[in-house]
């Protein structure tokens, strides 16, 4: 049964995508953290959810572990992530699709492999995709690159100089829109979760449209308890959920332990919102 003290974190990564720890690592972290109910949310792969229920189910009290997915879109020029929760992660449509945003990363780091080499930085293509190994390859491995080699003292100095918009690294998005991820995560069974909306830094116009237009393409649910967050930003986010229809989520976005975010860490859930796994569209899969 499912409790209001029940600690879930349904936005998480491992070394399927841009995440530090295996899927074993991963659910053994979160069992150590009393997390009850994880969700594996990797960019644009469902490729460790198999390995991770493995470990779960051979644990003496696992977790309740959901299949995850977080899918990128683009939205007027900007990076979109949509969560796909509760999936069925054999559905056809839906491998077909994550091959398809496989290749598309692909293409991507590339690119952002000559930008950055046209500015006097060889090598990183390789050397992300060297840290990438068999997951599917993103700006954070590039990040991880760039501050091994000393060209930024942190990921976020990394975004900052090199990957956001406007700098040396940066190459336009190529991905799916938000209607057709909608879609691929409804036929495969799952609910559409609006990652972190507030990490877009939009205006509150323009986050308000896209949380629009997300309700208007079938979305059902947004993230608003997050783990980095301020207090006001979290009051923020739950009158935006209830303002545009939309169930809410939780999630850490863990990739990697450290001081700032954790697995379960700070994802305190205010009263009189509608939980995503409390509603109708939840269905729990085996």
């Amino acid at each position: 049964m499912i409790t209001d003290t029940l600690l879930a974190d349904l936005h998480s990564h491992t070394t399927a995508s841009d995440g530090r720890l295996t899927p074993a690592e991963l659910v053994a972290r979160a069992l150590e953290q009393g997390v009850q109910m994880l969700a594996i949310t990797d960019h644009d792969t469902v490729d460790g959810l198999q390995s991770a229920h493995e470990f779960n189910l051979a644990q003496s009290e696992p977790l309740r572990l959901i299949n995850g997915v977080e899918i990128s879109t683009r939205w007027h020029h900007f990076d979109i992530h949509v969560v796909g929760l509760n999936l069925d992660v054999s559905q056809p449509a839906l491998l077909e699709f994550l091959e398809k945003q496989r290749l598309l990363r692909e293409e991507r780091a590339r690119e952002i492999g000559e930008r950055l080499a046209k500015a006097g930085i060889d090598g990183a293509y390789d050397a992300a995709r060297q840290l990438a190994g068999n997951a599917a390859i993103s700006r954070g491995h590039f990040a991880r690159f760039l501050v091994d080699a000393g060209h930024a003292p942190n990921t976020m100095a990394v975004f900052k100089r090199y990957l956001a918009r406007g700098k040396t690294g940066y190459v336009p998005n190529n991905w799916a829109d938000i209607a057709t991820a909608i879609r691929i995560i409804h036929d495969a069974g799952g609910v559409a979760v609006m990652a972190h909306p507030s990490a877009y830094k939009l205006s509150a116009k323009w986050l308000k449209r896209l949380l629009r237009e997300f309700k208007e393409a079938g979305g059902d649910a947004m993230e608003v308890v997050m783990g980095q967050q301020t207090s006001d930003d979290r009051v923020l986010m739950a009158a935006l959920s209830i303002q545009k229809g939309l169930l809410a989520s939780v999630g850490s976005d863990f990739h990697f332990p450290g001081h700032w975010i954790e697995l379960g860490k700070n994802l305190h859930r205010a009263k009189g919102l509608s939980w995503v796994w409390e509603s109708d569209k939840w269905e729990t899969r085996a």
